[in-house]
């Protein structure tokens, strides 16, 4: 591996890190945007020290320790971000309120562009994508913030205990400490450890039809796609809603205004994901959510609505607006 004793200039050296430092960061962080200043940051203390590295580790190792270190101190004293199922009960379309959250107590969502290998052995690329999932990295912020390293560093990354007692600055024994309490809170949250199915050709006609119906607004058709205990939560709203009538009764009722809506695909958390446009008044279509959903089972599971469309559709590549007639949804998954 190249270090910083080579000829290669110093910032293609640093720059060949930065997908993946990104990955750590935000399974670290919750938070893309802050996993980019994160990355930024990192950056800027490796320029900054790289006369004094003198190749005494390898590069890759040393940016991970400055990443962890930049991660630990954004996190230290806050709270841990989260999705508004971990924070309150589901509501009912009935006791729904509009009461918002602030932007830094959600999670939010990646493009896989960011913080995912582009190649790689299929088994490794795979276990990636999961590991950037919605609901894994909701119970990766319940951790403690070193147990968070841990867990990432030996499980997602694949580092040696040694390795990483040195990155932290620990001993091997506190390291398989925080790992084992750290597995203990993931096995204890079902949902984020039940392992997901690639995204073969049976979930892609699933998603295929959930656009169709969607685009159509056949609430029956759409309900049939749903597991009976689907969730749909919304940030910034702090209210969630659980059960195939419920979003049924809502998408009816409160959020009827999606009818005519068209769905752009995307790539987020390791899915398909979709950019939603609402009809506008003055024509053409507005943006209004960027919907990641989630499947288990042949069946839709959850649906999260992010609705910060003004910071998250320039972060997907997804355009201002579409126009009467602009082409929308393609293949569920296509780039």
């Amino acid at each position: 591996m190249a270090d910083l004793m080579t000829e290669e200039p110093v910032e293609l050296q640093l720059e060949r890190y930065r997908r993946e430092l990104t990955g750590y960061c935000y399974r670290m962080l919750g938070s893309v945007f802050e996993a980019e200043d994160a990355v930024q940051e990192t950056m800027v203390r490796a320029w900054r020290g790289h006369r004094g590295f003198e190749g005494r580790a390898a590069l890759r190792s040393w940016l991970y320790r400055i990443a962890t270190n930049v991660c630990l101190d954004a996190l230290n004293g806050r709270n841990s971000r989260a999705r508004p199922m971990d924070l309150a009960g589901p509501s009912t379309v009935a006791t729904a309120s509009e009461a918002q959250l602030p932007e830094v107590s959600w999670i939010g969502p990646a493009p896989d562009g960011r913080v995912l290998p582009e190649t790689g052995d299929p088994a490794e690329v795979a276990a990636q994508r999961e590991s950037v999932r919605l609901a894994f990295v909701a119970v990766l912020q319940r951790l403690a913030p070193r147990q968070r390293a841990v867990l990432i560093l030996r499980e997602v990354l694949g580092w040696k205990a040694a390795e990483v007692a040195e990155l932290l600055g620990v001993t091997v024994a506190s390291v398989n400490s925080a790992l084992q309490r750290a597995r203990a809170v993931l096995a204890a949250d079902a949902p984020a450890a039940r392992p997901v199915s690639a995204l073969d050709e049976d979930h892609r006609a699933l998603l295929a039809r959930y656009v169709s119906a969607f685009e159509a607004y056949d609430m029956e058709g759409l309900a049939a796609l749903l597991h009976e205990d689907v969730t749909l939560n919304m940030p910034p709203y702090a209210m969630w809603l659980q059960g195939r009538d419920e979003l049924r009764a809502w998408m009816l009722g409160p959020g009827c205004g999606c009818r005519g809506s068209r769905l752009v695909p995307v790539q987020a958390n390791g899915v398909p994901a979709f950019g939603q446009y609402r009809p506008s008044p003055a024509g053409g279509y507005e943006p209004w959510a960027l919907i990641v959903p989630e499947v288990s089972g042949g069946r839709i599971t959850g649906l999260t609505n992010f609705l910060d469309t003004d910071a998250l559709f320039p972060l997907f590549g997804l355009p201002p607006r579409l126009e009467a007639g602009q082409p929308g949804a393609g293949q569920p998954g296509a780039d």
